[in-house]
């Protein structure tokens, strides 16, 4: 069975004067304060939700062990 790639997220910026739309998007992975990280799978529902906050999250991937 092949390793599940993972993606480490960091959230970088303020959600502070940003849509709703893009504050729901960083609920929706799991952050919600500055420099707080959650280790996500990379499935492309995920990486499009990044997409959409690109600005705010720093992305290091990661390989399940």
């Amino acid at each position: 069975m092949a390793d599940k790639k993972t993606l480490k997220v960091t959230q970088t910026g303020s959600p502070i004067g940003r849509t709703d739309d893009q504050l729901a998007t960083l609920k929706g992975l799991g952050l919600n304060k500055r420099h707080r990280s959650r280790v996500l799978e990379d499935t492309p529902s995920v990486r499009g939700m990044i997409n959409k906050v690109h600005h705010l999250v720093r992305v290091d991937e990661e390989s399940a062990k």
